[in-house]
């Protein structure tokens, strides 16, 4: 085959289809499909990805491909074909949806140069020729920084400076210095002899190698021999020791050991959940399992001895965890049975430590990916099991271009490789329970903790009552009451609030003015450590205002909870406990999030006080009170899936209490204790929720009896968004069927994010054989626009937000 259809790094609607290069003669037979190769296109040079290889063009002339990137395909022919189906359910670019399967080391940078022709060199004005005295190439940027900068653009269109595109990958292999002998033991020897005593360094370096034939990392040899560098290099220089390079992956858990742990007698339930998912293993057939299981219920065992018949059989295994519950304790638990056969991939890890993860998986070196959502492009050639752990998790959706959700992608993947997909969950989504009711999942109870222990007792603290009898504390007297008798015991207590920062806003008590973001439709959140006013949706910081920009009093406040007041004022309450603060500020270094999960498991602190992170995942046994302090914030969201995310993750928080022997208590403080996911979280009956949640969603046509998309407009100009989601809105009531449903458009519940203004169009469905093409159609018609005037159109398939 002389030629290949390559699919280039240019994210639009007029590239988005593959084009034909001609293949040079010394790359016949080399170049396959799933390689990645430099391109010309059109003035500059792109990375692209080869699909296909084919005899003749489709069109006369064709360039040829300039360069090979890699020996073999980074893609298989699997994860081909998943991006063109990517492409087609999330309506993104095929580039898009390859770019999203690699580690972000693999794709390309690009930058350009300015080189000066050998015409161009005697006719350049003075002040050019004195930008290329040094060299005939100068970087882009320094073009930018130049005063000479319409002289240059004259001189590009005389063509006597010319633009070059330069594609600078970022893969960096991380390489050792190793030191192995170069002469035999007897030269040695000889050498050795006839050393003066005063090389006393070089005497004991050579002794080491008399008595080690193996190679060693220098690093490892100047601290065993205690040398310096110039010692050994007198030797390298002398012939007898030589030194080479080795590539060595970075290891993110080099320095941690992992005890090896056997697989737990299994319950009677656990037996029972396990035998289905085994045989659908040895009978290579592929089906979805709903593992809905109580917390601590032993679900994790079961993963574990489904993995182990998984690779003992020679497959390959993916389990899909939420980032936030990503925590050293899985990953722990992983390594511990499998050791070295486990990657890991989740975002606390760099980008050199991610591609090493990834090439150990592309090699075929480990059978076992834990990750994040990414991780379920893991490119596996041979998978025998796909597990998806706390499969309610929003994070699982990924919310930008691809728009996918990790367990379509995990049951598409495993329908092509004929093998089971687990999804498990204490509180699953009301779609994957729904389909379990109708037998299209495989529902598989777990309902007693592992050795019967009792579900946490919960206890409902009403703060209007708290208030009414003069309580202006954020604790309870029923939660500060418990938080003493644990500290007396010597347990331990999680308090979980589901906000980060000081306080929720600030605002003058005399005007009522409330400080906001001047770039977002959001009030600021006060940050105490470093006395700063911040936007959590662009990033704008302030300093904290002493006088009321409005009014100009003194009287301006902090209203709401966050979660460094709450550390302020426990430790006013109770200044003998010991806290340890979990949030996005207290663990955004790499590494601390490991740090203070160790010394709460250390018993180094009596409080663990965190924010979502802290909800899931964490199993520590003296834990046994956990305190819920704003249990109905997220009731106040505009999104019909507020109540079952409320009982979820009051039901997880929960589930962190009396895992081991001692009996574990919760106490939920709320401003709305009759709300129905408030009171049955507190009898942990996901049952009934499912029934009164669903009765809720039939009424108001949403999932699961109905398919959501959502089209969002942003630009900087509001007419502009109006004017462009009316005719939307129009469009697709013409070319939809009468039983679906459109509303809006409307303005985002978040009106303006970073200077856009943003509106809303959603459509309700249940079989609309138009919709792809009439969503394609839209992007279409508006490519000209959104490439010209920074219109952006974003259409979301079964959304998990609607902000």
């Amino acid at each position: 085959m002389r030629y290949a259809s390559v699919i280039v790094d240019v994210p639009a609607m007029q590239t988005d289809r593959s084009f034909d290069y001609e293949i040079p003669e010394q790359w016949h037979g080399a170049v396959k499909p799933g390689m990645r190769v430099i391109v010309p296109f059109g003035p500059r040079k792109l990375q692209g990805f080869v699909t296909a290889l084919k005899a003749s063009p489709s069109i006369e002339k064709v360039k040829k491909i300039e360069q090979l990137l890699d020996p073999a395909p980074v893609l298989n022919e699997e994860l081909l074909s998943l991006g063109n189906w990517l492409t087609e359910t999330t309506l993104c670019y095929k580039i898009t949806a390859f770019q999203a399967m690699l580690p972000a080391a693999l794709k390309a940078t690009y930058k350009k140069e300015l080189v000066v022709t050998e015409e161009g060199k005697k006719t350049l004005p003075f002040d050019l020729q004195l930008l290329f005295q040094q060299s005939n190439r100068v970087p882009w940027e320094k073009m930018t920084h130049s005063t000479s900068i319409h002289s240059i653009l004259k001189e590009i269109e005389k063509g006597t400076i010319e633009v070059k595109y330069l594609v600078k990958q970022k893969t960096n292999k991380r390489t050792v210095k190793r030191i192995k002998r170069r002469v035999a033991k007897e030269e040695l020897e000889a050498y050795l002899a006839n050393l003066s005593s005063r090389a006393s360094k070089q005497k004991s370096i050579i002794e080491y190698f008399l008595q080690h034939d193996e190679p060693v990392s220098l690093k490892d040899l100047l601290a065993t021999i205690d040398c310096t560098n110039s010692t050994v290099q007198t030797l390298i220089k002398k012939g007898i020791l030589r030194e080479e390079l080795v590539e060595v992956y970075r290891d993110p858990y080099e320095n941690r050991f992992f005890q090896k742990t056997t697989p737990l007698p299994l319950t009677d339930e656990q037996q029972e959940a396990i035998e289905p998912i085994l045989s659908t293993i040895d009978e290579k057939r592929h089906e979805v399992f709903l593992m809905y299981g109580v917390t601590g219920s032993g679900k994790t065992e079961v993963y574990l001895q489904s993995i182990e018949r998984v690779l003992n059989v020679g497959k390959e295994a993916i389990i899909l965890v939420p980032e936030i519950s990503l925590t050293p304790q899985m990953v722990h638990r992983f390594k511990s049975r499998f050791g070295s056969q486990v990657a890991v991939l989740h975002s606390g890890l760099s980008a050199g430590e991610k591609y090493d993860e990834w090439r150990k998986i592309y090699r075929g070196e480990v059978k076992l990916v834990v990750g994040a959502r990414s991780a379920v492009f893991a490119p596996f050639q041979n998978i025998g099991i796909i597990i998806i752990d706390e499969e309610h998790e929003s994070s699982y959706k990924q919310e930008d271009n691809p728009r996918y959700h990790a367990k379509d992608v995990a049951i598409y993947r495993a329908k092509k490789h004929q093998c089971p997909v687990v999804l498990g969950s204490a509180t699953p989504t009301l779609e994957s329970f729904a389909r379990a009711q109708k037998g299209v999942y495989h529902l598989l109870p777990l309902k007693e903790r592992v050795n019967n222990r009792p579900l946490p007792t919960v206890d409902i603290c009403d703060m209007r009552e708290e208030l009414r009898n003069g309580n202006r504390s954020m604790f309870s007297k029923t939660l500060l009451e418990k938080l003493e008798d644990r500290l007396q015991k010597g347990e331990q207590s999680v308090l979980f609030l589901n906000k980060r920062g000081y306080s929720s806003f600030v605002m003058c008590r005399d005007c009522g003015y409330v400080l906001q973001c001047p770039h977002c439709d959001i009030s600021l959140t006060y940050h105490r450590s470093d006395q700063k006013m911040k936007c959590h949706y662009c990033g704008y910081e302030a300093f904290m205002p002493r006088m009321c920009p409005e009014c100009q009093s003194e009287h301006i406040r902090f209203f709401g909870t966050g979660t460094q007041r709450v550390e302020e004022e426990l430790t006013k309450i109770l200044p003998e406990a010991r806290v340890i603060r979990m949030d996005i500020d207290t663990t955004s270094r790499k590494g601390a999030h490991e740090t203070l999960l160790k010394k709460f498991g250390n018993k180094e602190a009596d409080i663990l006080l965190g924010t979502q992170m802290i909800a899931k995942g964490l199993d520590f046994p003296d834990v046994t009170l956990v305190g819920v302090l704003a249990a109905d914030t997220m009731l106040r969201i505009p999104d019909f899936r507020s109540a079952e995310k409320t009982f979820q993750l009051l039901t997880q928080v929960s589930g962190r209490a009396g895992r081991h022997s001692l009996p574990g208590e919760v106490v939920i403080q709320t401003y709305a204790p009759e709300h129905y996911s408030i009171q049955l979280a507190k009898n942990h009956d996901y049952d009934a929720f499912y029934l009164k949640e669903m009765t809720m969603r039939k009424l108001y046509s949403y999932p699961p009896f109905y398919f959501l998309v959502l089209i969002t407009v942003t630009h900087q100009d509001v007419m502009k968004v109006v004017s462009v989601s009316n005719k939307i809105a129009q469009y697709v009531k013409r070319h939809l069927s009468k039983e679906t449903q459109i509303l809006g458009p409307v303005s985002s519940p978040i009106p303006r994010i970073n200077d856009r203004y943003r509106y809303h169009c959603m459509i309700k469905y249940k079989r609309e054989v138009n919709l792809y093409d009439t969503l394609k159609s839209i992007v279409q018609h508006y490519q000209q626009e959104l490439a010209q005037t920074d219109l952006t159109i974003s259409i979301d398939l079964n959304p998990m937000m609607l902000m």
